[in-house]
């Protein structure tokens, strides 16, 4: 008849065989195979940067890019990015970042909080479950 004897679960007692067509049966997994990958959500990191001096038609600028960002499904991480003597004025960037997350709060979920690296501090923001739509 052309069929194979295919051995479906090795670990069961006693282990459960099958006569089956093998190519068909490696055919089904491929395809199940392919619909799994096609259905994961694939998740991008974007960036926005900000400095501690950003005017306020550049911050709605980036926040509305933001929102593009999440509303795409992807994550966004804000970094604000010191030179020279901006760094003595941390304070100045802490700020700024809060007030950014606090205009997200109602689209996004903050992943992880306000983190101080260097010359550098950044949030990462993600998709939140209560999106609203534009």
């Amino acid at each position: 008849m052309e069929l194979d004897l295919v051995e479906i679960a090795p670990n069961a007692v006693p282990p459960v065989c099958k006569i089956i067509d093998y190519g068909k049966l490696v055919y089904e997994l491929q395809k199940k195979e392919k619909i799994q990958k096609k259905n994961q959500v694939v998740s991008i990191l974007k960036e926005i940067r900000l400095h501690p001096n950003t005017d306020t038609h550049d911050f709605e600028f980036k926040l509305r890019h933001t929102i593009g960002f999440l509303d795409e499904g992807n994550k966004v991480k804000i970094t604000i990015i010191f030179k020279g003597r901006e760094l003595a004025y941390k304070e100045i960037g802490q700020r700024l970042l809060e007030k950014f997350l606090e205009k997200l709060v109602d689209i996004a979920q903050i992943e992880q909080e306000i983190k101080s690296e260097g010359k550098t501090m950044y949030a990462i923001v993600i998709p939140g479950k209560n999106k609203k739509k534009k």
